[in-house]
């Protein structure tokens, strides 16, 4: 087994809280839609337009924004109100302004790997977002290297690990989306390391690699000190 030099964060709900934010937002979009589409319909119609715009926009809140507003003239039939233009672009501007909250156990966790292994952060999204969201956390010093990338897959990987590590084969990247964080890392020859977060983007799903060897599951981030020290 190749011997385990370089561990990958994901930052969005595996260091700091996010969904929970868009939760908070949908709502809000829902009670300023309310006379035009109820809200289970509404919310549906969000989601699709969040698919077909992430080849557009990519990920973020700009994104997310801009979907809103899409949503907001197709329930409507394009004679949306003025004050639910504005309604939605406060939000927006409130979650762009607002402030991070670290999840339990990262900070300790991440400084407590810090120099026994390279530690890379590796996130999609806005750039100058993810950047001020870096920033405002706190945990910057304790990485070699971040990627803000526009999307996650197995050459994403392959080419982060092999600028900042040993290659993939010996790298492991623990993140809360199965899609983004354990899937396209373990098709890289890495390792991926599933950590559940309470709220999760449904675009996010999809179902464990059980029979994967590379595939690790952990209840929260106090257990990957000891994850990693077995894989050497």
């Amino acid at each position: 087994m190749t011997r385990l030099t370089t561990i990958g964060f994901d930052a969005d709900d595996t260091l700091w809280h996010n969904e929970r934010f868009y939760k908070l937002t949908e709502a809000r979009f829902a009670a300023l839609l309310a006379d035009h589409a109820p809200p289970g319909d509404l919310a549906a119609r969000l989601l699709a337009a969040e698919r077909r715009n992430i080849g557009r926009y990519g990920f973020g809140i700009k994104g997310f924004m801009l979907s809103m507003v899409e949503t907001a003239l197709d329930v409507t039939d394009e004679r949306v109100p003025g004050e639910v233009i504005r309604g939605i672009l406060d939000a927006g501007q409130e979650m762009l302004a607002h402030p991070v909250e670290i999840l339990p156990h990262a900070a300790e966790t991440v400084a407590a790997l810090h120099g026994r292994y390279r530690l890379v952060l590796v996130t999609k999204g806005d750039l100058l977002d993810q950047e001020r969201k870096l920033a405002q956390s706190g945990l910057g010093e304790w990485f070699d290297a971040v990627e803000i990338v526009s999307d996650k897959d197995a050459a994403t990987y392959a080419r982060i690990f092999a600028r900042h590590g040993d290659g993939a084969a010996a790298a492991l990247m623990a993140g809360n989306s199965m899609k983004s964080d354990v899937l396209p890392m373990i098709a890289a020859g890495g390792h991926g390391v599933f950590v559940p977060h309470d709220a999760a983007w449904a675009l996010e799903h999809a179902d464990p690699p059980v029979s994967q060897p590379r595939f690790h599951r952990i209840a929260d981030l106090r257990e990957l000190p000891d994850l990693a020290a077995s894989l050497k």
